[in-house]
């Protein structure tokens, strides 16, 4: 749960950007699939290219707005 009462999200892409340089040494890999083990768990794909980790899996849209200048 967030301060404002909210739900987390059930997975953190952020935190696996992080993770996977790590890993990506330590296994000699550069493609990794990742479980959160959380109360809403759920799994993402990471990929080391180069610096950046490229960070993907399955999402819930819940709002959509529009935004005028």
């Amino acid at each position: 749960m967030l301060a404002s009462g909210g739900d987390e999200d059930p997975v953190t892409g952020s935190i696996h950007a992080g993770l996977t340089p790590y890993w990506s040494e330590k296994l000699g890999k550069t493609s990794m699939v990742a479980f959160q083990a959380s109360q809403r768990s759920g799994i993402l794909y990471a990929e080391l290219s180069g610096e950046r980790v490229l960070v993907s899996g399955d999402a819930v849209l819940f709002s959509k707005s529009e935004l005028y200048i």
